[in-house]
């Protein structure tokens, strides 16, 4: 076990390297429940592309190599990233003998070893690396890459973009996203083998969007020295043809991971993922240590148009926190009393012949009456509440196939396999059964977590989807965001009391009176048990109005940031944005977690609130 109990509290917590292994440009895939890492280079058993699992991103097992080499096989195998669609997982890497790199694509039908190359080359520049694939809201699929530019001003390596055709053809259309534009990305102020010339190289993306806006993390500089890290770039299109906007110029805004010296070297070349319970982002990422490039985890988070790591860290920290509820292997599915906001993903497949099927139905009650997600494979489609959700003609309904199902009281959001389905607007859901019919549907991992995610994206009244406000405010909601003027406190309370909680705010401060001050809190039955404040007129965070952390000087607070509090048991971690304010002692009680606001203008962007 990588993990422990930190002394004299509840908390179980992890410490990175969470596999202290050589493991170079981690890309780590979620799949039915489990967690499946892949690395660059060579595994013991002759194999290329080591494998490794694990159910907590904590805890790693070392399977084998993914792939088999190609023949005759070239000296270099470089960062695997791996998409599974419909059955079939895709392995796209890079491979050649350093100098020239192609980037190729093998297939198979398991994710933790039997990969054939598919004889497809995607790429014809000279070197072309680090191939990312990412799927917008519509399907549509794209290639990020790193490949040479060397009649740009800043000489070296830059990122690129390109539409695809298929899994296994592009568009042959790439146009930058992010190339060298600062010192931090220099790789060698000298460097020989290209002639002597001062060497960028912006390389490793990967590719996010929240609410429109597209992030691209990348790593810059050199992978060998202490100035490599990972920083991120914004755009509004995925098609635009101008350059991303990066987000880290190196000198007044630093790369969202970086080396600590003596503590943390060369953090670099991240994947993406969600932890066990779907609502935490990590950050997977290589860093140095003796045994080579080692792989850590961090969680990370949003704010308005920016991206940030929890880390790198060095000392013990929360381990990913599991769902509410989770199970696998199910034919018979029942759940009552749930509570009025979850996010429930299950991994679903038929066993019975299409032919032979007629149709399983997951079915929700509500005060109401409810309403059914039926599953059809005759007709190829899903029908929810009266809308109809055509499959594309190639969906296999024997492969595993992927449900995420968001309800938030009045608001529900049903994906099958990202491909999200008209959905109506609804009374609370009390319970859901499934109803397996003839179809022989097996459902083989189940994850339910409760809590929300409030993003304010349509204008609804607050108390329409079960916001309890206290005080007076003046409040509006646009352009995804909640807009407050309030001249005295003002709470935004919802959700059941919790003993074990994360609760997390985005927010902005346009103006505040000298005492006015905008914050989280835990209230008890009787008294708030926790507040943690941002007070403008002090430009400091506080922990039940004592100042615990002054802010950077020139940080802008008309800028999106976030508070954090994270419960369990008699623990509590309080954060603004990436830093660790203070761990206090609280009672060990069911609390109500809520927003407050006091004499000022504000926007809220976001509030979550996660049953740990």
């Amino acid at each position: 076990m990588n993990s422990h109990f930190a002394s004299g509290g509840s908390f179980e917590t992890y410490l990175n390297p969470v596999y202290p292994k050589s493991f170079p440009d981690p890309f780590v895939l979620k799949h039915d429940g489990n967690f499946y890492g892949y690395s660059t280079g060579s595994a013991e058993d002759g194999n290329v592309f080591e494998v490794i699992t694990s159910t907590d991103l904590v805890n790693w097992t070392v399977i084998g190599g993914a792939m088999t080499p190609l023949q005759p096989s070239p000296p270099f195998y470089w960062a695997p990233e791996v998409t599974y669609s419909n059955g079939r997982f895709y392995l796209y890497y890079s491979s050649g003998n350093e100098t020239l790199m192609e980037i190729r694509v093998a297939v198979s039908d398991k994710p933790d070893a039997g990969f054939l190359d598919s004889g497809h080359r995607l790429t014809y520049e000279d070197f072309a690396i680090d191939a990312h694939v990412f799927i917008d809201d519509d399907g549509s699929k794209y290639l990020f890459y790193a490949t040479d530019f060397l009649e740009y001003t800043q000489i070296g390596t830059g990122t690129v973009v390109d539409r695809m055709i298929d899994w296994f053809t592009l568009a042959g259309e790439p146009h930058p996203v992010t190339r060298a534009k600062y010192d931090w990305q220099i790789y060698d102020p000298n460097r020989k083998e290209k002639g002597g010339v001062r060497w960028h190289t912006v390389e490793g993306p990967t590719v996010l969007k929240r609410k429109g806006i597209y992030y691209e993390m990348f790593s810059g500089g050199n992978w060998q020295n202490t100035t490599y890290g990972v920083s991120f770039a914004t755009a509004d299109t995925i098609d635009v043809r101008d350059e991303w906007e990066q987000f880290s110029d190196g000198e007044k805004v630093l790369p969202i991971l970086r080396t600590e010296p003596g503590v943390i070297v060369g953090p670099g070349h991240n994947s993406v993922v969600r932890g066990p319970n779907n609502r935490e982002l990590y950050c997977v990422y290589h860093r140095w240590t003796d045994a080579g490039r080692v792989l850590a985890i961090d969680r990370m988070d949003f704010t308005g148009r920016r991206i940030f790591v929890v880390g790198a860290t060095h000392t013990p920290q929360p381990i990913p926190f599991a769902p509410s509820k989770q199970d696998s292997t199910i034919t018979d599915l029942r759940l009552d009393d749930l509570t009025p906001s979850f996010l429930c993903e299950m991994t679903f497949r038929c066993n019975a012949p299409v032919a032979d099927s007629t149709s399983a139905s997951i079915d929700f009650s509500t005060s109401d009456g409810g309403f059914s997600l039926e599953l059809d494979p005759t007709a190829n489609e899903a029908r929810l509440a009266g809308g109809v959700h055509q499959f594309h003609r190639d969906f296999d309904w024997n492969a595993k196939h992927l449900i995420r199902l968001e309800v938030d009281l009045r608001r529900l959001r049903i994906a099958v396999d990202d491909e999200e389905l008209p959905a109506p607007e609804t009374e609370p859901v009390k319970s859901i059964s499934l109803s397996p019919n003839n179809l022989g549907l097996e459902i083989s991992s189940f994850e339910l977590t409760e809590g929300f995610e409030e993003l304010f994206e349509d204008d609804r009244s607050l108390e329409s989807n079960g916001w309890q406000t206290i005080g007076g405010a003046n409040w509006r909601i646009e352009s995804g965001e909640l807009l407050i003027h309030t001249a005295n406190m003002f709470e935004l309370i919802k959700h059941r009391p919790l003993p074990r909680c994360e609760i997390a705010a985005y927010f902005r401060i346009d103006t505040a009176v000298d005492s006015g001050g905008f914050g989280i809190a835990l209230r008890g039955e009787k008294k708030d048990v926790l507040r943690l404040s941002l007070e403008p007129s002090t430009l400091s965070a506080s922990i039940n109005g004592e100042s615990k952390h002054r802010l950077s000087d020139g940080i802008a607070l008309d800028e999106y940031h976030q508070l954090r509090i994270v419960k369990t048991g008699t623990e509590a971690y309080c954060y603004f944005d990436d830093v660790l304010i203070e761990k206090i002692e609280v009672e060990d009680l069911a609390t109500s977690a809520f927003v407050f606001a006091d004499r000022m203008s504000c926007a809220v962007e976001m509030i979550r609130l996660t049953a740990l």
